[in-house]
């Protein structure tokens, strides 16, 4: 179920995904949700945006392995292009749409912000171990952020893959100068 809403909430929003959506996505039996969610749609939205933001940790560690953040940017850059066209550009990023219901319920845009603020930490550690000063690190790891996600945005909006192969070729260059403006000052 909470895949299933992870799924769901990234296409639809928090608020325009029902449990019974939930259900007929997962084929998980009605009452099943009640038993595991006692705290409604706030806990499966909090549940489902913990889950998503561990996975995309999970991913962004992997993906950053080899400590080289060039390569990482390359790796999202082909995820979200599969991503958006094997849902015909309906699929955004299920902690984005978890941020946007913070209105509606603190405790879900609070799951949002962990999951951005681990992303972030994840990105700015494997930039300090290229070398970057601690603040240029985690600066250039909120820009890395802020702009895979709006390309996703200007993507879904344009039904085309370009801003987002833009952004990562412009990040890329962006880290590359970084770390080899950082390697000249050791």
């Amino acid at each position: 179920m909470i895949e299933s809403a992870a799924v769901l909430f990234r296409e639809r929003g928090v608020h325009g995904t029902s449990f019974s959506d939930v259900l007929d996505h997962s084929g998980a039996p009605r009452g099943s949700i009640y038993h595991h969610f006692h705290g409604g749609k706030t806990q499966l939205a909090q549940a489902a945006t913990e889950w998503a933001g561990e996975y995309i940790l999970a991913s962004t560690i992997a993906a950053l392995a080899e400590d080289d953040p060039i390569a990482a940017i390359d790796a999202f850059r082909r995820w979200w292009t599969k991503t958006l066209r094997s849902s015909d550009y309906a699929a955004g990023c299920v902690i984005v749409a978890a941020t946007l219901e913070g209105e509606r319920d603190p405790r879900v845009r609070a799951a949002a912000a962990d999951a951005f603020t681990k992303w972030e930490n994840a990105l700015a550690g494997a930039l300090r171990r290229r070398g970057l000063p601690v603040a240029r690190a985690r600066s250039i790891a909120t820009l890395l952020i802020a702009a895979i996600e709006g390309a996703v945005l200007l993507c879904r909006a344009r039904r085309t893959i370009q801003p987002l192969d833009r952004v990562a070729k412009e990040l890329q260059q962006t880290v590359a100068a970084a770390l080899d403006h950082s390697s000249e000052q050791r």
